[in-house]
């Protein structure tokens, strides 16, 4: 899984196949404990898939960037859904209120990240240059306009 822009042999990949997560990294230090683990954390209500833990991901170090990329069950969409209304969502708090990317307050502890989505493969990739705000990751609904980033809710 390349990341464009960047030069293969500097990727580090690595894959969750029971879950259907793949996860690649350009970093200056990349540990050994670095892995995907299925999580055991509560999907939020939203979610198309099962979460998935980022193991060791605060010891990543000179972070370039991270493509996270993740299988949905698109059968799982709310009903008038369209099947772009997907996004690559994190865990960041617990269940109190926080900010999504967009500035939006949020209660649930899941932030939606900017996320392309390929109607072919199902799977839905969020590519960042920083750490994502939190260590679990999954496939929801993302209901927000995309205009102006607000929930349609």
């Amino acid at each position: 899984m390349a990341i464009p822009g960047y030069d293969s042999s500097r990727v580090a990949e690595y894959t969750l196949e029971q879950v259907g997560a793949r996860v690649a990294v350009v970093a200056g230090v990349v540990p050994d404990s670095f892995d995907l683990a299925k999580s055991s954390r509560k999907p939020p209500i939203d979610a198309l898939a099962d979460p998935v833990d980022l193991v060791a991901l605060e010891e990543l170090r000179a972070i370039e960037a991270i493509r996270i990329a993740l299988v949905y069950d698109p059968v799982e969409l709310p009903p008038g859904a369209s099947p772009t209304d997907v996004a690559v969502a994190v865990e960041t708090g617990g269940g109190s209120e926080t900010r999504r990317a967009d500035g939006d307050a949020v209660d649930d502890g899941w932030v939606p990240l900017e996320s392309t989505v390929d109607l072919e493969e199902t799977t839905v990739t969020a590519v960042l240059n920083d750490r994502p705000p939190g260590s679990t990751v999954v496939a929801g609904y993302d209901d927000r306009d995309e205009a102006s980033g607000e929930s349609t809710d």
